[in-house]
């Protein structure tokens, strides 16, 4: 099965978008937000207008239609990501609040001065600054799987830290600025033979091939919204059921408790008991929708498709003098291309491609110490989604040899 591209185009209304007279919108920036399609924006819009109240308590019509649709769009994600129960998946506001809560409830329970955590050179900041913040209160130990010169992780390094015993290992499946697709099976599998859980940042590969979460045996994944064509402001937390049962509260209020006493409370059950307060019940339902439209397409179809864009793109990128791709080769990475051009600054060239209408983001994407690495102040980095096409990547290419003629 191949996508239509011409006709997924035109469920996506932001596409045809001129950026100012006579310049088509290019978006090569679905690795920082994803754009939505219709079916994404009239699920969330047929909410409002029709049955907007608020979840769970209410008796009354519309507060059983809301409750509904929320809870349909809880099991979509369940089966979307192959969880054995939506009572495994915890909405949260996106990726970082996810490891957020995992850091929060299940760290604080269980690590303690000394337990070692083990993260990796390539991780986003929200797969760091939780384990920062827990290493300063609680004394934890924090080391790194090293990445290679092809933008790889070292495993033998990573076999030599899992002799210390950690606790943990969290990593990412797929890196928001090398594209490098991580052996998740693997690292997870070695993981629990040292006795260790797994987390999994799934923000960069949740949206873009098919992920099986009992297959991985992964022990908890984070993931977001807004990458995978749904709305911003909402995100899930995919854990083992033995695991979130045994987790403190991450946050008080309502929704969240079975009882309530003046000087006592009891938590609700899973997946409640994270789920404090009024949510995002609109982003919900989008959520569900966007669901639903990704495996309409099919994830395989869209791996294929991303695929080709990267490898076409990569071939059109090394051709130009002085551009420099980070990562290893396309079939070992996602739809990702974070390059620098001699002599001129990232945020020049994004400035520049965005007169001509091609949205590329510039800057650290949230990965310092990666950059630090490379010895690098920032990267462009262009990435491709479902919706785009080899014309838009020429597009891109035309528009670095603008670059390079601008600055001589």
């Amino acid at each position: 099965m191949t996508l239509d591209i011409s006709k997924i185009r035109q469920d996506f209304p932001i596409l045809e978008r001129e950026i100012r007279p006579g310049v088509k919108l290019v978006y090569l920036d679905s690795t920082a937000t994803s754009q939505k399609p219709v079916s994404v924006l009239a699920a969330m819009d047929e909410f409002y207008r029709h049955s907007n109240a608020n979840i769970h308590r209410g008796v009354h019509v519309l507060a059983e239609e809301s409750t509904a649709m929320y809870e349909n769009a809880r099991e979509a994600i369940a089966r979307f990501i192959h969880a054995k129960s939506p009572r495994q998946i915890i909405y949260t506001r996106n990726t970082t609040e996810s490891i957020n809560l995992v850091a929060y409830s299940w760290g604080r329970a269980n690590l303690k001065n000394n337990d070692l955590v083990i993260l990796t050179e390539m991780e986003h900041h929200s797969n760091l600054v939780p384990w920062h913040i827990l290493a300063a209160e609680k004394g934890i130990r924090l080391e790194f799987i090293p990445v290679d010169d092809q933008g790889l992780l070292d495993l033998d390094v990573y076999r030599n830290l899992l002799s210390q015993g950690p606790k943990l290992v969290s990593f990412t499946h797929m890196s928001n600025v090398l594209g490098t697709i991580n052996p998740a099976a693997d690292i997870i599998k070695l993981a629990h033979e040292a006795g260790a859980l797994a987390l999994l940042d799934g923000a960069q590969s949740v949206p873009h091939f098919k992920i099986d979460v009992q297959a991985l045996d992964v022990d908890f994944m984070a993931f977001s919204a807004h990458k995978m064509v749904g709305p911003t402001g909402i995100g899930a937390l995919y854990g083992k059921t033995e695991l979130l049962e045994a987790m403190p509260p991450f946050l008080g209020g309502g929704d969240m408790i079975k009882e309530v006493k003046l000087r006592s409370f009891r938590p609700n059950d899973l997946p409640y008991k994270f789920e404090a307060g009024t949510p995002a019940i609109a982003e919900a339902i989008g959520f569900g929708a966007a669901v639903k439209y990704l495996e309409g397409l099919g994830m395989d179809a869209i791996a294929a498709h991303e695929q080709e864009m990267i490898t076409y793109a990569l071939e059109r990128l090394e051709e130009i003098p002085g551009v420099k791709v980070f990562g290893p080769v396309a079939e070992k990475k996602g739809g990702v291309a974070a390059f620098t051009l001699t002599g001129v600054h990232p945020h020049d060239v994004a400035q520049i491609l965005d007169s001509l209408g091609v949205a590329v983001r510039a800057g650290h994407h949230c990965a310092q110490p990666l950059h630090e690495k490379y010895n690098i102040p920032a990267t462009s980095r262009a990435s491709f989604y479902l919706y785009n096409t080899r014309e838009e990547i020429d597009a891109l290419v035309n528009g670095i040899y603008k670059v390079k003629e601008y600055f001589g």
